[in-house]
């Protein structure tokens, strides 16, 4: 769900820099200090782990996009790489072989019965925690950066989530603030970005009504 070219460059400094704190602070709130190995299925060239990934033991970053693989391997995101069709990542890895699986911005780019088959794979391998971190329904987008996965395939919703006993907390603001490749409706940039930002509180509290889903299940505990 990153646009790509210039307008990505422009966003990243000017708009998005601010915008996944809540993201990348729950994220690191369920990693650090009780996962040592953590498995990021999609990891793509900048994971939202980046900002902490040095914290964590081990990581792991799964990617079919040989580009991807070698800008995450450039940045030092991942401590191990293997750039694999994602879905063998079951059979590469044996069962609980991590802590914690995460794919975050990945489960769309599967059709819905594929996306399934992603989780049940990816419960497979986790011990302790699995996180899901995708659009609330359908987002189109289609191919960008040569890189043929970028293709939406699937929305996804809360329930889809809770029926499989994931806690579900709504990211990125109030839904209708923003539009194609996650961007902000209301221009400009820069306002629309603090729009979103500010109505964070409510979607988080409601996921229902929120543009991103953060979706976490603890396995210990199933």
């Amino acid at each position: 769900m990153r646009p790509g070219g210039n307008i990505f460059q422009f966003l990243k400094r000017e708009v998005l820099v601010g915008e996944h704190e809540v993201l990348h602070r729950t994220l690191k709130e369920a990693l650090v200090g009780t996962c040592d190995s953590v498995l990021d299925i999609g990891c793509g060239s900048r994971s939202p782990l980046h900002s902490f990934s040095n914290l964590l033991p081990h990581t792991v970053g799964v990617d079919g996009h040989p580009t991807s693989i070698e800008r995450s391997r450039a940045a030092g995101i991942h401590r191990e790489y293997h750039c694999m069709d994602l879905m063998e990542a079951g059979q590469r890895f044996g069962p609980k072989s991590f802590d914690a699986v995460v794919a975050l911005d990945v489960i769309e780019h599967f059709d819905k019965p594929g996306g399934f088959r992603l989780l049940e794979m990816m419960e497979s391998l986790a011990r302790k925690r699995v996180i899901i971190f995708t659009p609330n329904g359908f987002l189109p987008q289609d191919e960008w950066d040569n890189n043929v996965h970028q293709v939406h395939r699937s929305g996804w919703e809360v329930y889809d989530f809770e029926l499989r006993g994931y806690h579900v907390t709504g990211m990125s603001g109030w839904k209708p603030l923003r539009g194609d490749y996650a961007l902000p409706r209301i221009r400009p940039f820069r306002l629309g970005s603090r729009l979103s930002i500010l109505t964070e509180p409510f979607a988080t509290r409601w996921p229902r009504h929120a543009f991103q889903l953060l979706a976490i299940r603890d396995m210990e505990v199933s």
